[in-house]
């Protein structure tokens, strides 16, 4: 049984990473603003459970540490300012918040614990848009700043600083790192922004003709649950340390079209579909290479994308309902 904290422990990949731990039976310690996760039922339950305990806390202030210890086998940092609507709205704040829980974070950071620093794939898109990267995408690929300027790089950059600041901390005090980049992870609870529970939350309002931004545009899927598989075999592997390693699931990539249409046939709803223009700044395409973490430790997805769509809808079907609330 391992001690473990979870910084960001209320919010999408956090809840779901923190309820497969507390299973496993590790004793596990939440934190979290509230600023994107909810206090619902779900979460309520985790957090009943005698294994895992919560703070609430601000982690762009260093002194929220200080009650926290420094006993911890491993550290998750999840929590940032995440979402195309907040980088477009107030990207101050997402490289303000996000690069001072990271600093924080690292200040802090027990040097006999192992740290998850958890980036994106859209460290990539300066990379895609010049046109030098591959696909399917591996983590050797030149990272590239096409427009400073961009609000919507200002999310990248934060992880990027986040990545370079941990690579080095670590070598400066001593303590093992990980360094997952996320490739489009789904699933339940992770909001009403992302294009899978947005497409769902749309079908199940019926409406119609029903919108689709960038039909063209391509994705390759990863269901949360083997997200969070993927994150807790990197962390368990001594071979995975200090490692930029892919989440991802390269098996099943689509097009927003043919997705859109699965998820209209999991809504049992036929509307007329209406082509819109992919938002600005989107890549045309994406998939990762997740030839080095199935190497480091043996990961295989699980979960097709027809079956996590099918069990995303159902949880938001619940959720419009209200009974999680």
């Amino acid at each position: 049984m391992s001690k473990i904290l979870i910084l960001g422990g209320a919010g999408f990949i956090g809840f779901h990473l923190s309820h497969r731990l507390a299973e496993a039976g590790d004793e596990l310690v939440l934190v979290d603003d509230f600023s994107r996760g909810r206090l619902d039922t779900e979460l309520e339950a985790l957090l009943a459970r005698p294994n895992v305990r919560f703070h609430t806390a601000d982690l762009t202030d260093p002194k929220a540490f200080e009650a926290l210890g420094q006993a911890y086998d491993q550290v998750y940092l999840l929590a940032a300012v995440v979402g195309v609507r907040n980088v477009e709205k107030d990207p101050w704040k997402v490289v303000r918040v996000n690069t001072q829980v990271v600093m924080n974070t690292l200040e802090w950071m027990p040097p006999t614990a192992k740290l998850f620093f958890a980036s994106t794939s859209e460290a990539y898109a300066g990379a895609f848009m010049a046109g030098i990267a591959q696909i399917p995408t591996a983590e050797d690929v030149p990272l590239v700043i096409q427009d400073v300027t961009s609000p919507r790089f200002t999310y990248g950059a934060s992880k990027l600083l986040g990545e370079v600041a941990t690579i080095h901390a670590a070598k400066a005090r001593g303590f093992r790192y990980v360094i997952g980049r996320f490739h489009n992870v789904y699933g339940p609870r992770m909001g009403a922004d992302h294009v899978i529970p947005e497409l769902a939350l749309r079908a199940m309002r019926r409406e119609n003709p029903f919108k689709v931004y960038g039909t063209d545009q391509s994705r390759a899927f990863c269901y949360i649950d083997d997200a969070t598989l993927a994150m807790s075999l990197l962390m368990e592997r001594p071979v995975a340390d200090n490692q930029i390693v892919h989440i991802g699931n390269d098996a099943q990539e689509t097009n927003i079209r043919d997705l859109t249409e699965l998820v209209l046939r999991v809504a049992e709803f036929h509307p007329t579909l209406a082509p819109q223009p992919a938002p600005a700044g989107a890549v045309n395409r994406r998939c990762p290479d997740i030839t080095k973490l199935r190497r480091l430790t043996g990961f295989a997805p699980q979960v097709s994308l027809e079956d996590g769509v099918r069990r995303t809808f159902a949880w938001y079907q619940r959720w419009l309902a209200g009974p999680t609330a």
